[in-house]
């Protein structure tokens, strides 16, 4: 899971873990978590509770969906 973490460094991503769903930019990825700036927080969550990582879905023209259903 490490290594394809790190394919989405810099991007807007949404990451699925055990109990939740977080949102914003993967600033990094080391060891054991991932850095993730969401608006002006950053928060590191540990890849060991990370079950999904999406990349944000968006629409033809650029613009982010507001409905994602999974």
């Amino acid at each position: 899971m490490l290594e394809l973490a790190k394919s989405f460094i810099g991007k807007e991503c949404m990451i699925y873990t055990i109990t939740s769903q977080l949102s914003g930019v993967i600033k990094e990825v080391s060891g054991s978590a991932i850095l993730l700036e969401s608006g002006n927080t950053l928060e590191a969550v540990n890849l060991d509770f990370v079950v999904r990582i999406r990349e944000h879905p968006r629409k033809k023209n650029g613009k982010k969906k507001a409905i994602i259903l999974d």
